[in-house]
């Protein structure tokens, strides 16, 4: 699979709860999906953000790697929005929030807070801020990689785990996918930003 990532089983290790460095390595879009929240029935078009944690290393020697699911939306309540505004350290302009290109936080550096999951279920990504200014952040050890439901590839789509092949099967994006007559594929481009502010 070269520099695709997949599932192979096996046992999995919870990242450690505490405040991380970290580094985005991965941005899956799971599309549209149906859940319900105190008794109402909500659509939600969600991401999967996913971090390496470079010092902090799995039995195996392998950097820890949390995820975040967010809803995608740049709303002011939004967690995205918020953990975006920590990590680059300022507001969104009016115009960013109009159109953010999200490649533009694949492969950037930050700082991860990890928390327990309820009922002591492994733990996850609890929020996300800047890195300390001076800060050296190791390299990046694992590929970085993106998923877009709206820019379709059968090869990252097959790198995925079995578990969100699953969760974007159930999106309307997917089913308007598979119903559709096939457009031209094209993967997405990473964004390199030089200036203070991460992305």
């Amino acid at each position: 699979m070269g520099r695709f990532a997949s599932d192979k089983g096996g046992s999995f290790q919870s990242a450690p709860v505490g405040t991380h460095v970290a580094r985005c390595i991965k941005i899956i879009d799971i599309g549209t999906q149906t859940g319900e929240y105190q008794g109402k029935v909500l659509e939600r078009n969600q991401i999967i953000v996913m971090f390496e944690l470079p010092t902090t290393l799995m039995d195996d020697g392998n950097p820890f790697v949390a995820s975040k699911f967010y809803t995608n939306s740049l709303n002011e309540k939004a967690n995205l929005r918020h953990d975006l505004e920590q990590w680059r350290g300022r507001a969104f302009s009016k115009e960013e929030l109009g159109s953010f290109d999200l490649m533009n936080i694949l492969g950037k550096p930050c700082m991860v807070s990890i928390i327990e999951k309820p009922e002591g279920k492994g733990t996850k990504v609890g929020s996300v801020m800047s890195i300390p200014k001076g800060f050296q952040v190791p390299e990046q050890v694992n590929p970085s990689f993106s998923f877009w439901l709206d820019e379709y590839s059968e090869e990252k789509y097959q790198a995925l785990s079995d578990g969100i092949k699953k969760m974007v099967q159930k999106s309307n994006e997917w089913q308007h996918l598979m119903n559709a007559d096939p457009g031209d594929n094209h993967d997405p481009l990473e964004t390199n930003d030089e200036s203070e502010v991460p992305f």
